[in-house]
């Protein structure tokens, strides 16, 4: 799945038609619109139009014209003619949850550190919603044919980040996640079966750790822990991306999972 939002396949509902699909009589259509309509700026290198934000929403032209007129009033966009961009303004709706969160506040200077061993990028995230959030980064190379940043989001099943999160989720709420997730092939090695994935994720939850082994893109590995709280919660899962032409699954297991390991133990000390 690509950082930017892909439109909507003929298979699946759009946001729009999940927006409409809502019954609750206090839900604001307009508010999730407008959400909608920001998220949709996600990872573009470009301004974007009011048609091509309808056709990545499904939402109609006429209320993304609404939205983006109410939204540049407010001074979260910018327009030139026709062309639409986020403005600094929108960092705001994000800081609130960095700034308040210990985690996210103080993991920076640990993922630095885990870099400066490895000479690898590190990453720190949440689930949110099916996929996983990265809340912080310490990145010394591209490793990605998509740059990731705080904010990026990617699927869970198919990211070591993801599958450790899953894996130490409640029965209940892993099963539902199977049931409303479509699991896409995004290399010939990514486990798109329910019943395997499953497995996997059994024994993530066994072993304490997650590799990936080019599920996610050909050319990267990655090897992911759970960070717990004091009482044993999961709170987040910490990982380490790498080149596959450089650093073999074994390497992984032996030489970077031991520091991701001391890394989230510090990290833990932040946690409830």
């Amino acid at each position: 799945m690509p950082l930017t939002q892909p439109p909507p396949r003929s298979d699946e509902p759009s946001i729009s038609e999940q927006i409409d699909a809502l019954t609750d009589p206090s839900f604001m259509t307009s508010l999730a619109r407008g959400l909608a309509v920001l998220q949709a700026f996600s990872d573009a290198r470009k301004p974007q139009t009011i048609a091509s934000i309808s056709q990545k929403t499904g939402i109609p032209r006429a209320a993304v014209r609404r939205c983006l007129h109410t939204l540049r009033e407010l001074g979260y966009v910018d327009a030139e003619l026709n062309n639409f961009s986020l403005r600094p303004k929108v960092l705001t709706l994000g800081y609130s949850y960095l700034s308040s969160t210990p985690l996210t506040v103080s993991a920076q200077p640990y993922l630095n550190s885990i870099s400066r061993q490895l000479n690898e990028s590190s990453s720190l995230a949440v689930l949110d919603d099916g996929e996983i959030l990265y809340v912080a980064r310490a990145a010394t190379s591209r490793v990605m044919s998509v740059a990731l940043n705080t904010g990026s989001r990617l699927p869970a099943y198919c990211t070591s980040l993801g599958r450790v999160l899953l894996a130490h989720l409640p029965a209940a709420e892993l099963e539902d996640y199977l049931a409303r997730t479509k699991l896409k092939p995004m290399t010939p090695k990514t486990v798109a079966d329910p019943t395997r994935l499953r497995a996997v994720l059994a024994g993530v939850r066994q072993d304490g750790y997650a590799i990936n082994d080019e599920e996610l893109e050909v050319g990267l590995r990655s090897v992911a822990v759970p960070v717990r709280g004091a009482s044993g919660m999961v709170h987040a899962a910490l990982n380490v991306g790498v080149q596959a032409a450089r650093v073999s699954v074994d390497q992984l297991r032996k030489e970077v999972l031991p520091v991701l390991l001391r890394g989230a133990q510090e990290l833990s000390i932040l946690l409830p």
